[in-house]
């Protein structure tokens, strides 16, 4: 794995991203299952693995601190702060436009062999 050690992803919050909407509340502003995708996404985009490798997602601990309305922009930032093997633990957190944090905590990923990861997979690798 190379640079970079960190990344940053910036989304609207649009109807689809509501906790309504994805079924975590009621409510029209930024559902946490979105939040947490986001910041996963970021998580990816710091990552520079070889074409045969991939991470797949092992633990997520993010508090959502602040609520969010449609049509907000929100940044996500993960930053690799250990790696052991193939374990990997990043921070991550998200703010509004207005610097308002909107989320933080870590992320835990692992590397693993595509192929490998797939075959074990039912119905996917078979």
């Amino acid at each position: 794995m190379a640079e970079p050690r960190s990344a940053t992803v910036t989304h609207t919050v649009s109807d689809a991203d509501t906790a309504a909407a994805l079924g975590s509340g009621d409510l029209a502003v930024l559902g946490t299952p979105r939040l947490v995708a986001w910041c996963e996404e970021a998580t990816c985009a710091a990552l520079d693995l070889d074409p045969a490798s991939t991470s797949v997602g092992t633990r997520v601990d993010v508090e959502h601190l602040a609520a969010s309305p449609v049509g907000a922009e929100v940044t996500a930032t993960a930053t690799l702060v250990h790696e052991d093997g193939r374990l990997l633990r990043f921070q991550v957190v998200a703010h509004d436009a207005g610097g308002t944090l909107l989320g933080t905590g870590e992320i835990r990923r692992v590397v693993v062999d595509r192929e490998r990861f797939l075959a074990r997979v039912p119905g996917v690798g078979d």
